[in-house]
């Protein structure tokens, strides 16, 4: 046990007040398994690569991630999300809107929403980059996740209700998350706003027979095995809100982050709009392929997740005896990873609290420490939006830093987190002026499609881990002939026989590009 508690509250005050600083003691003083007790809920600390492995391997009949977090049900509502039955997260993994298939259509989507956004900034001025942010994403989160006809009957009171909402996750919520407090009667008057403005729009599209069929018509048609409708209005909209509470949050959290950094570095900063200004030299529009590769911006938004990760704590109950080489963790505790502490470990990481993103250019490739470097989590729960939210951030700044030059209207240490919350985010203020860019000149040539080496001629040997694949196709998609998708397992399998060298460059694409780094090449097999 870390020393220091509370009588009753533990360290539940230190969690509230510094929680970083709480998470790292554990790991200096303790060493990899420590534990902390939040007002009788007590928490062991998986810390350093291979307990965290540990942790992320675990099974869901024996670590139990729904049942870590009941302080989230007011906010999604009973029987969705975390309140949901085993079948139904597996559901949600399953979400069409984030496979390959998909993902094409949503970067035009996205540049869509900027473009609008963007409409309204005029040549000069000064933003708060979590408003911004925050209303941006919540408008291309729903038209890519949920519809775009859903989107446009959204208006900027959305992202103001889901402020609200975010409050709610204070950490006394561990203790008891129905107490008559301040920020907890906010949350529940958001949700009830909430659900009475979706309810309007669904309401809306039941009565118009010209409404093109979007997610919530889908939800509302499933039935079950007797019949009867699979899910309640409360529940789609529960449903709802938790799209577009994920979709928006790791997104505006991380696409600020991302640009106070590279005001801080002008540097990169100007590798990177150098780079965008290349890329769309000849008047390309913004696409999930122009979006492949961009190294200099994906390198930057890496390094942003890495240093400000969207959550700092991991949790899941162990619902029977938990082994780690030799210690018992036992039924009824709660076991704990932070993203905070293992993204800026020593021993995995060169100088840790330095912003640089060249630690991910080949050679270095840090981010492949996949139990260490954990901004979106590892292995089965690993947040199945994460390649959805990086090309959601590389959309955004495809257009963003193409038109908009940015400095910081506040003093450089002045931006940081607020982590008073659980669901993270940035202490206002958090200003930045802009300032409408000339056009670029045009930059002679094009970036190439892929910077990777071709693999050699020859079969190869191709690895699945199949705790981290996640179904998303995108390996199917690149090398439909050395890849198929088992829907019923929403597993990928590997077809080797007969490839030819053209498929060899294919396979080497998929491997680069699974989103959940589920793919690995081993080694090369003699002929």
């Amino acid at each position: 046990m870390l020393r220091g508690g509370w009588p009753l509250l533990g360290h539940l005050a230190s969690l509230r007040k510094n929680p970083i600083a709480l998470f790292q003691r554990v790991r200096d003083e303790l060493g990899e398994l420590g534990e902390i007790n939040f007002a009788g809920n007590r928490v062991v600390m998986m810390m350093g690569e291979e307990a965290q492995e540990a942790f992320f391997r675990g099974s869901d009949e024996q670590l139990d991630q729904a049942a870590a977090y009941p302080f989230m049900t007011p906010i999604f509502g009973q029987g969705v999300v975390f309140d949901g039955t085993p079948e139904q997260r597996k559901q949600a993994l399953r979400n069409q809107s984030l496979t390959a298939k998909f993902m094409k259509g949503h970067a035009e989507a996205i540049s869509v929403e900027v473009r609008r956004m963007m409409s309204g900034l005029g040549d000069r001025g000064e933003i708060d980059l979590l408003d911004f942010f925050s209303e941006l994403t919540v408008y291309t989160s729903s038209a890519c996740l949920i519809g775009k006809e859903f989107r446009e009957a959204l208006t900027p009171e959305y992202f103001q209700v889901f402020y609200e909402l975010e409050k709610g996750t204070d950490a006394i919520a561990y203790v008891n998350a129905h107490l008559p407090l301040p920020a907890f009667r906010a949350r529940d008057r958001a949700r009830q706003r909430l659900v009475g403005m979706l309810s309007k729009i669904f309401e809306k599209r039941r009565n118009d027979p010209n409404a093109a069929p979007e997610l919530f018509d889908v939800l509302l048609g499933l039935e079950d095995e007797d019949g009867k409708p699979r899910y309640s209005i409360d529940q789609i909209t529960g449903m709802f809100i938790s799209l577009m509470f994920a979709g928006h949050h790791t997104t505006s959290g991380s696409a600020a982050w991302t640009l106070i950094e590279l005001l801080r570095h002008p540097a990169y900063l100007q590798k990177v709009v150098s780079e965008l200004d290349e890329l769309y030299a000849d008047g390309r529009e913004v696409s999930h392929q122009a979006l492949r590769e961009i190294p200099e911006l994906e390198r930057s938004i890496q390094e942003a997740l890495r240093l400000h990760p969207p959550l700092i704590l991991l949790m899941r109950k162990v619902v029977y005896d938990f082994q780690y080489k030799g210690y018992t963790i036992p039924a009824g505790k709660l076991v704990g990873v932070s993203p905070a502490v293992s993204n800026r470990m020593p021993e995995c990481f060169l100088e840790p609290e330095r912003y640089d993103p060249s630690r991910y250019e080949e050679g270095r490739e840090e981010d492949k420490q996949l139990f260490a470097w954990i901004p979106f989590g590892a292995g089965r729960h690993r947040c199945v939006g994460s390649a959805f939210a990086m090309m959601q951030i590389k959309a955004i700044f495809s257009d963003l830093l193409r038109d908009y030059s940015f400095e910081l209207a506040q003093p450089s240490g002045s931006y940081r987190n607020d982590h008073s919350k659980m669901v993270v985010q940035l202490e206002q203020p958090c200003r930045v002026r802009y300032e409408r860019r000339n056009a670029p000149a045009q930059a002679a040539g094009r970036v190439a499609e892929s910077s990777a080496e071709p693999l050699p001629a020859g079969a190869y040997r191709v690895r699945v881990d199949r705790d981290l694949c996640q179904g998303h196709g995108v390996c199917v998609d690149e090398a439909p002939g050395a890849f198929s998708l088992d829907k019923q397992e929403n597993k990928v399998k590997v077809i080797l026989s007969g490839l030819s060298g053209a498929d060899h460059d294919r396979v080497q694409q998929a491997v680069k590009h699974c989103p959940t780094r589920a793919l690995s090449i081993e080694e090369a097999i003699e002929e």
